[in-house]
């Protein structure tokens, strides 16, 4: 099981200004499509801080108008971790703003997308709430109205994907979009952490992985993020979509490319991409 990330108490009033300044910093990044160097290059970032920063940017674009649909974890697989050179995972939160419908054709350029990479995970639909501490695998399933194939498509507003565990939980875990597959189906009877993802490039085969690869179970990160979000008084929401974590390691996207990846048991998504 991961650890919980708690939070400290009230900020001091330098930290405050530090994170006031980063918050805006990224929030310009992902609104502009540009990227910043990393903010652990240039201050002393702590992870409570990345958190608030996080915060802070969510606050700024449910000001835009966007409408928070679910959360996602990050860097939950050991690939993703020894890819990126982050060692423990992540959360951020989903926007309506970002989901696109399945075999969507997206322009690189209109989705802002500056640096994007591939992920196929697997989807939880809530219909319960679930809060920490104390929720378990059994608790995730048990409050899991469906599971659906997904592809994130994770961007970083960070040059060169440079980051440290505080750069990507400040810029909402390096989230960028994200499509669900078409198929819901009822986790029950499912072994979820033998199921196994195909992803295809341009119609060749990419990558396998098995659901294992989260944590040893999807839902063991589903619950470790119910517990890490009850310790900052947050619940997941019925209703909520929860991305699990990437089977595959990341691929990078380039304008042309068409994914397609197959859960077995699960279902199928598919996206394109143009410049």
């Amino acid at each position: 099981m991961c650890p919980i990330i708690e939070p400290t108490g009230a900020a001091p009033q330098d930290n405050r200004r530090l994170r006031q300044r980063l918050a805006e910093r990224l929030y310009l990044a992902l609104r502009n499509g540009e990227t910043i160097e990393p903010p652990t290059t240039t201050d002393a970032l702590a992870i409570d801080d990345a958190y608030h920063i996080s915060l802070a940017i969510l606050e700024r674009r449910q000001a835009d108008g966007e409408q928070v649909i679910g959360k996602k974890i990050g860097v939950t697989s050991k690939a993703v971790q020894e890819m990126l050179g982050v060692h423990q995972p992540d959360f951020g939160f989903l926007t309506d703003r970002m989901q696109f419908a399945n075999d969507a054709c997206i322009s690189l350029s209109q989705a802002n997308l500056i640096q994007p990479r591939a992920e196929g995970e697997i989807a939880f639909i809530l219909n319960r709430d679930l809060m920490g501490p104390g929720v378990t695998r059994a608790d995730v399933l048990h409050a899991t109205e469906s599971v659906m194939a997904c592809f994130e498509i994770v961007d970083s507003r960070i040059r060169d994907w440079k980051i440290a565990i505080q750069d990507t939980i400040a810029d909402n875990a390096s989230c960028g979009i994200f499509v669900l597959g078409s198929q819901r189906v009822s986790p029950e009877g499912l072994d979820l952490a033998n199921v196994r993802l195909d992803m295809k490039r341009n119609g060749e085969p990419h990558s396998s992985g098995l659901g294992s690869a989260v944590q040893g179970h999807p839902a063991e990160a589903v619950a470790w993020l119910a517990n890490t979000l009850g310790a900052f008084g947050m619940p997941l929401r019925a209703g909520e979509i929860i991305l699990s974590g990437s089977l595959v390691p990341l691929v990078p996207v380039n304008a042309g490319d068409h994914f397609e990846l197959t859960v077995t048991d699960i279902g199928c998504a598919s996206i394109r991409f143009t410049d």
